[in-house]
């Protein structure tokens, strides 16, 4: 401890190194990736508190801190201790100690019972948690079940502090410390020793980068065999990110030699090894050998054989006469059906595997209907499913009938972490109806082909001219071309649909023309918004949502907006734009929680980010926070009509959603939805992400653009077809 003057810190000349003891006050801030920390420290013998920085791999207000340093004066934030050490000790004074309880880091313990407990034990409390948690029990307010709470998260914190430290002495960042001991439990760290590249497969967040840092620390060589492997491995799933299901060999050796930087043959050995593990499976597409992830490869085998088995035999209704059917349909529905629509309906009656495509307002949901009405009159039982939870929702709302989610429907089980349903157990129906089939990847379109049994028809139906699935493969497209399934595309926009400018409008886009926006004071259904520059387009946007489209159309700018943009990074990415919009649509709600590099409060827009098979909650799932429990660490968020509840250390999953990528809104419809287009998102300007954009609005669309971006975004059409082999096989 110093004995300086306790008026102001010390600022001598030789600048000693000094130490300095206290309670963390406050983090004013703290980076879980470098662990670089800004403190505000109560030092005994000092009037002021004191600015600290330093490196701790996990701070938390009320902490007892040693620090090793000198005194610096920065010339914008003035003067501060500096340290080289930065050891973090449990609280010994009652109020850190209570401050330290109340932090919100024990599940379990706010502020409230930190009281209690301190008033109750003392300085003793830490003991009685961990040695003797029964004794909480003697407190008025706390029962079986929040004893056992207080004391699981208090071993867990524990677990966790350890897996940040070693992280940290390794230079790693330390923000998925909670999804490694999550998954890995109390071996953590002996597991991630043995193989640190399991990190990057294993844990959501963490890339093979950050594995790749770890490994080097721990002494694994550049060149080794199991780096390689594990970098080869690596190249492919980022691959496969981009929707591939394979790469060509030499595609697969270059992008490993430029990811590890070591010798092309030993890359070479590591496919081979990889191969010979099973994890990889090679297979020639034309003349040249591919690489597939083996489960890619089962996946698109599996299909095939579920289509063809499919595909034979009659339907379970034997022959319907197309003739006499379809009078009645009309005379049931009170429509009158185009001829392209009674073709249709006379070819879907006679096959087992159908498809239906075509883009908005051409007539696919009074055909889905008309054929599930004839369908419903022979007492088939029919199925409907769809990918994601708001394109099942639409399906219910257009037809009537229940429609669930595909995990849903095939009963995903998270104890087994796999479906009941599947080729042992199949669905009990006569007839499947897939919806926005153009969602579905290779994976989860073999899981549910595999459950249909082979006396069911399947009628696949979505818009093979919006964006692929986000996950591998080009299902619908790819069973399309194939030409083995009979395929209904329709291309006539009825007269009803022709009065509005959103559908003629994508319409215009599919076929590589611009836009046409209606420039009179007359309400429009969609607006093009030219700008100069991205500031400008950031601008345009900002007013819009904020004010213009409230003000103009009376719709609330987050339940009835949702801004959707080409890409997550730069300024007019989802993140930068989710930030803005936040700051000015939903500010000052309070309490506010900050995890992982995000702030959310009650009142802010999310979007879940990847699947969650216990929550039953799906990327791309968007909800509304409904409050922010800081005594049992705890965000409830509401997703449609179900309120969920998310623990603080979860919150990765979750994305701020004023803005998402326009992937990420696939089978959504919003009523208004806003596209800002600029030159820097120009390796993603392509035809369907436009059209995909446009077709997600309902009342309104605005496109804010330069334009040059909105005229490159019509005129590219699909740069890079995926990598797959489906089509072949469905012809072999």
């Amino acid at each position: 401890m110093t004995n300086e003057s306790p008026n102001k810190p010390p600022n001598s000349a030789d600048n000693p190194i000094i130490n300095l003891q206290g309670s963390i006050e406050r983090v004013t801030f703290h980076s879980e990736e470098s662990g670089f920390c800004v403190l505000r420290i109560n030092v005994k013998g000092y009037r002021d508190v004191v600015t600290v920085i330093g490196s701790a791999a996990s701070v938390t207000a009320g902490e007892y801190v040693e620090c090793v340093g000198c005194w610096i004066n920065d010339r914008q934030h003035g003067q501060q201790f500096k340290t080289t050490v930065l050891k973090i000790v449990a609280p010994t004074t009652l109020e850190g100690i209570e401050k330290y309880l109340g932090s919100g880091m024990v599940k379990g313990i706010g502020p409230h019972f930190a009281k209690k407990l301190v008033a109750a034990f003392g300085d003793l409390v830490f003991d009685v948690i961990e040695q003797s948690p029964e004794r909480l029990l003697e407190l008025p307010g706390i029962g079986k079940k929040r004893q056992q709470c207080v004391s699981s998260a208090w071993c867990e914190q524990k677990a966790i502090r350890e897996i940040m430290v070693f992280l940290q002495s390794h230079g790693v960042g330390t923000s998925r410390s909670v999804r490694i001991y999550k998954t890995y439990g109390d071996k953590a760290i002996e597991k991630v020793r043995e193989n640190p590249y399991r990190l990057a497969l294993d844990i959501h967040g963490i890339g093979f980068k950050t594995a790749d840092t770890l490994a080097q620390r721990l002494g694994i060589a550049p060149d080794s065999l199991i780096r390689a492997q594990a970098g080869v491995r690596h190249a492919l799933q980022e691959w496969s990110g981009e929707g591939h299901c394979a790469a060509m060999r030499e595609v697969l050796c270059d992008m490993a030699v430029k990811l590890l930087e070591i010798p092309a043959p030993i890359i070479d050995d590591a496919i081979n090894a990889e191969l010979g593990e099973g994890n990889l499976i090679a297979e020639f597409i034309g003349q040249n050998e591919a690489i597939f992830l083996t489960p890619l490869y089962r996946a698109e085998v599996g299909c095939t054989a579920s289509l063809q088995r499919l595909n034979k035999g009659p339907p379970p209704w034997g022959a319907i006469n197309a003739e006499k059917v379809i009078p009645w349909v009309e005379e049931q529905t009170g429509l009158t059906l185009s001829d392209s629509q009674r073709k249709a309906i006379a070819l879907v009656l006679s096959r087992k595997v159908s498809v239906i495509t075509g883009g908005p307002g051409v007539g696919k949901t009074t055909l889905v209907n008309s054929i599930l009405k004839i369908l419903s009159a022979k007492r088939l039982t029919i199925g409907l499913c769809a990918p994601t939870g708001r394109a099942a929702k639409r399906l219910f709302e257009s037809t009537g009938l229940e429609a669930k989610t595909v995990h849903r429907l095939l009963e995903f089980d998270p104890a087994i972490f796999a479906f009941k349903r599947n080729e042992e157990s199949q669905l009990d129906i006569d007839c499947l109806v897939i919806d926005e089939a153009s969602m579905m990847d290779i994976v989860l379109m073999n899981q549910l082909l595999k459950a249909v049994p082979s006396t069911a028809v399947l009628l696949i139906i979505g818009d093979v001219d919006q964006l692929p699935s986000v996950g591998p493969g080009a299902v619908l497209s790819d069973i399309i071309d194939s030409g083995q399934i009979a395929t209904v595309r329709l291309t006539e926009i009825f007269r009803q649909a022709r009065t509005s400018k959103i559908i003629t409008n994508a319409h215009r886009i599919n076929q590589g023309l611009l836009p046409e926006t209606d420039n009179s004071q007359e309400l429009s259904d969609f607006y093009c918004i030219y700008a100069e520059t991205p500031e400008d387009i950031f601008a345009k946007l900002i007013q819009v949502v904020t004010e213009r489209i409230p003000k103009r159309f009376g719709l609330h700018p987050v339940n009835d907006i949702q801004v959707l943009t080409p890409m997550n990074r730069g300024g007019l990415g989802a993140r930068s734009l989710n930030i803005e919009l936040q700051a000015r649509l939903n500010g000052q709600s309070e309490p506010k929680i900050t995890r992982y590099g995000s702030t959310f409060s009650p009142g802010d827009k999310v979007i879940q980010r990847i699947n969650n098979y216990d929550k039953e909650v799906f990327n791309g799932d968007i909800g509304v926070i409904l409050s922010v429990d800081i005594d049992e660490s705890l965000l409830h968020i509401k997703f449609d009509e179900r309120t969920v509840d998310y623990d603080f250390n979860e919150l990765d999953e979750i994305a701020l959603a004023y803005a998402t990528s326009i992937h990420k809104a696939q089978g959504s419809e919003y009523p208004v939805v806003v596209i800002p287009m600029a030159m820097q998102h120009y390796m993603l300007l392509e035809r369907n992400l436009l059209y995909t954009g446009v077709t997600r609005g309902k009342q309104l669309v605005v496109v804010i653009a330069q334009t040059k971006a909105l005229a490159m975004a019509v005129k590219n059409q699909r740069s890079q077809r995926r990598i797959t082999n489906l089509v072949y096989r469905l012809n072999s």
